[in-house]
């Protein structure tokens, strides 16, 4: 079969990890190819919980504007997490008071929901206008991994006609059925399936019973089942999850499997005694059966084969972390891919991707079962839980260890980012300046190239970093504190750990890669070019 086409990066799915892979290589000029077995976006409103570190990712590749409007188009903003007996029951806890409270101090970005249907055409457009090509209707069905690139063979699903593609990378992107993760025998740890769960997509008149109050997501526990509502701004169309059946704080007639029956009329009745009113009118949309898991894989690579997303962690909903976490999945590997592709890093940078990106999925699982655990499943019984984390620190306080930082000092990983105090492999914090176009986060300076951050006093920093321009043409340093870039509180040295001749050298990701708290001494070209040879891995 002869190659009809060659791309840089195959990636196989285009759902919401896939389409962010795709969206963040071409940000960094890097084409790419999905493709997706669904011949068009699935229509049913499956609404996702997105975090601020995902609308700040969203906000650097420039999309953030359209995704919260359309966020507004179809829901509330902000809201409380609470759990119910029903929806005309009384409360029984109040878990969230305000998804946004504290956010501004820590964040540019506000944490939203917006369903997938509604996100993904905008991830697609934003792909397609940098250079991504995307083949609705097609599915991987084979893949040869040879020296310099994999060899992959597509199916039209509805033809059966197949077509060879050549690529120098693939991502899987695939969810989390993978087929290919089973191909390449790459194995699941974990805790297994403690549930076969049910969603039940539907449209009902809802609000006479939520007026007044502003609920994101809404847990039911009641003595015939265990769940959880996400309704739209109306309160007419939502889905209710349901967990468990049978009274999940005693144990008291437990069933795991929720989806043996999916029969329009159990299905209405599964939503009427979630809302508490017998005879509420319910138009069943669809139905869905999921398993509650929270797994890992043992590998994040497999050669010229990166997997990410639900293809290599599986965890609860419970606190939204499932979509969130493939979303950053996606973003650590694209500048590195894109770094290695343009000849700026070294090969080896791509080891550094299961590197720093599997503590942190083997963390946020058990962050999610944790919270399963506690809000929904106490039948469990279970002991073996994480204490709960400061969402803040799950959020935006992770912290990466590999070669791909230096002056790792081995601290605390998961702060809250307002302690990281800009300490290597932790995300820059967020501050606002001042610049002549108007307030800029220091997020905003980040994305492509590495940026070297000092102050008026280490002057000579930005110097440096000129000097050897040559070298590294995307390096970019800023003098915060200047006519260039306000610091009206005076915050940023202290924020950034660096005194005030210090210097903080931040990856395109976001990530404090190095940091010195002197000014620079006579060899400082020497050492920001060595430090910078050791970041991109470069051979010499």
């Amino acid at each position: 079969m002869a190659v009809e086409h060659e791309t840089q990066v195959l990636i196989s799915g285009g759902g919401l990890v896939g389409l962010s892979t795709a969206m963040f290589l071409a940000a960094h000029g890097i084409p790419s190819l999905v493709v997706e077995r669904l011949k068009e976006t699935a229509q049913l409103p499956r609404a996702a919980f997105f975090h601020m570190r995902t609308l700040e990712l969203f906000r650097e590749a420039g999309i953030e504007p359209a995704v919260r409007e359309q966020s507004e188009r179809e829901f509330m903003p902000d809201g409380q997490v609470v759990a119910v007996e029903s929806l005309k029951g009384r409360q029984l806890a109040a878990f969230i008071a305000n998804l946004n409270e504290g956010v501004a101090d820590v964040s540019p970005c506000r944490r939203l929901f917006l369903t997938q249907p509604g996100l993904e055409p905008i991830l697609r457009r934003r792909a397609e206008e940098g250079g991504a090509s995307v083949m609705m209707g097609h599915e991987l069905s084979g893949v040869v991994q040879q020296d310099n690139g994999v060899l992959a063979t597509v199916k039209n699903v509805e033809t059966g006609e197949e077509r060879q593609i050549a690529a120098q990378y693939l991502v899987c992107a695939e969810g989390g059925h993978s087929r290919l993760r089973e191909q390449l025998g790459i194995a699941m740890d974990g805790r297994g399936i403690f549930s076969r769960s049910l969603t039940i997509y539907f449209r009902a008149d809802l609000a006479p019973y939520l007026t007044g109050r502003n609920l994101s997501i809404i847990y039911v526990v009641n003595p015939t089942l265990s769940g959880f509502f996400r309704l739209d701004k109306n309160s007419q169309r939502g889905f209710f999850a349901v967990n468990v059946l049978g009274n999940a704080m005693t144990g008291e007639n437990i069933q795991t499997d929720a989806s043996l029956d999916v029969s329009e009329e159990r299905l209405i009745e599964l939503v009427r005694i979630a809302a508490g009113v017998p005879d509420l009118k319910v138009e069943v949309e669809g139905a869905a059966r999921w398993r509650c898991t929270a797994d890992l894989a043992q590998r994040y690579r497999d050669g010229r084969i990166f997997l990410a997303g639900d293809a290599v962690h599986l965890m609860p909903p419970t606190g939204g972390f499932g979509g969130n976490t493939g979303v950053h999945d996606a973003h650590n590997l694209a500048w590195k891919l894109a770094m290695v592709q343009n000849g700026t890093a070294g090969p080896a940078l791509l080891d550094t991707y299961e590197t720093e990106r599997r503590p942190i999925g083997h963390f946020t699982v058990e962050q999610a079962y944790t919270r399963y655990v506690t809000r929904t499943a106490p039948y469990l019984g279970a002991k073996d839980y994480q204490p709960v984390a400061n969402d803040f620190a799950i959020e935006l306080g992770y912290r990466y260890h590999s070669p791909a930082i230096v002056g790792d000092d081995g601290a605390q990983e998961h702060l809250d980012p307002r302690q990281s105090r800009g300490s290597p492999g932790f995300r820059a914090p967020h501050l606002w300046l001042n610049s002549a176009k108007g307030p800029v986060s220091t997020l905003d300076l980040f994305g492509k190239g590495f940026v070297l951050l000092t102050t008026p006093a280490g002057k000579a920093w930005s110097d440096t970093a000129a000097a050897i321009a040559e070298d590294f043409p995307d390096l970019r340093a800023h003098i915060v504190g200047s006519a260039e870039l306000a610091d009206p509180r005076g915050e940023f040295a202290a924020a950034y750990g660096i005194g005030e001749g210090g210097a903080s050298l931040v990856r395109p990701d976001g990530f404090v890669a190095w940091r010195c708290t002197t000014p620079p001494g006579a060899d400082a070209a020497e050492e920001l070019r060595r430090v910078l040879g050791r970041l991109l891995m470069r051979s010499s």
